[in-house]
């Protein structure tokens, strides 16, 4: 069984490589998506509330997203097994692939690249709105190159080494709740004066599940900037200094380490809906960011996660098989 799930992994890696996320084809992300969005505006109504109601809203949307997601695909596997155990298979691979993004994170970013090198400021200001949270209108030519390397950076970890992880330690189920608490973040776990109390429990939920894939990832991209031509003592040592700079405990790792080994200043100050947000900067303005940067960072997002996978099925492979001990 473990040795299997190394296996599911592997080929789950190569088939988001090949396939991504295409068009139309039903996503689980989106379905738990849609059951948060149901989901509070059944427990929040329409008049307002107190602090309290609405951490306790908060909190039940949370458990019963995460019961949800955790029936809903236990049971789509129990009814697997019955088909026998090829199909389970087969199923647990379409399962794990579709949780990964690498795939769709290199194809949205490389639009936002070939409309640099086409020298379509607009279009590429376009594209790289579709994967920030940010305001995009302000950022200037090298703003878009330095958003779009920041998303590949940080979405290393959420989007495809931490899901890989708990792939690793509890299988498809483990990994499914784990996109089900990226997913309530990503959408209720703002500090702002809607989400400040209600998506609280959300939000720390995440912090939680990331603390340690985000802290891997980070390491690993060390080496992995060796593996790529990039400068790995930089991206160790602003990994260190840099890596809590953001307010998020987990954010900042992969961040860091990828400004310093592309010699980048990343992060800084940023507007959100109209608001100018101060933040700190991470890495060093070396040099100015040019367009192959975002490739560079996305051979960097695959790198590492080639890593991670590796270590995660060797690991499977020897808990599984005890190859030590003599029989």
């Amino acid at each position: 069984m473990v040795r299997e799930r190394a296996a599911v992994m592997a080929a789950a890696f190569v088939l988001d490589g090949i396939m991504g996320d295409p068009a139309g084809f039903p996503h689980p992300v989106r379905g738990i998506g849609t059951l948060i969005a149901s989901r509070e505006k059944a427990l929040r109504g329409n008049g307002p509330k107190t602090e309290a109601e609405e951490r306790a809203a908060g909190r039940r949307l949370v458990l019963e997203v995460l019961s949800a997601t955790f029936a809903g695909t236990a049971g789509v596997l129990a009814l697997a097994k019955r088909t026998g155990r090829t199909g389970y298979l087969v199923l647990e691979t379409l399962m794990c692939a579709q949780m990964l993004a690498a795939k769709s994170l290199m194809t949205e970013s490389r639009k936002v690249y070939r409309a640099l090198v086409n020298r379509d400021t607009e279009k590429a200001r376009e594209a790289v709105s579709m994967i920030v949270g940010r305001d995009t209108e302000p950022l200037t030519r090298e703003g878009i190159i330095k958003a779009a390397v920041e998303t590949v950076a940080e979405n290393t970890s959420d989007g495809v080494t931490a899901p890989l992880f708990y792939m690793a330690v509890g299988g498809v189920p483990l990994m499914f709740l784990y996109k089900a608490i990226n997913t309530m973040d990503s959408m209720v776990g703002y500090q702002n004066d809607r989400y400040r109390y209600f998506g609280r429990c959300a939000a720390r939920l995440d912090d939680g599940a990331n603390l340690i894939p985000s802290r891997l990832s980070g390491i690993l991209m060390v080496p992995c900037a060796r593996l790529c031509g990039l400068d790995h003592r930089g991206a160790w040592r602003i990994f260190l200094r840099d890596r809590l700079k953001h307010k998020s405990p987990n954010s900042a790792h992969t961040e860091a380490a990828c400004a310093g080994a592309l010699g980048l200043e990343l992060a800084g100050d940023a507007f959100y809906f109209g608001k100018l947000c101060p933040k700190p900067a991470i890495g060093d303005r070396t040099r100015e960011a040019e367009p192959e940067d975002i490739m560079r960072a996305n051979r960097l997002m695959y790198t590492t996660a080639g890593l991670t996978l590796g270590l995660s099925c060797l690991a499977l492979w020897v808990i599984g098989g005890k190859p030590w001990q003599r029989h």
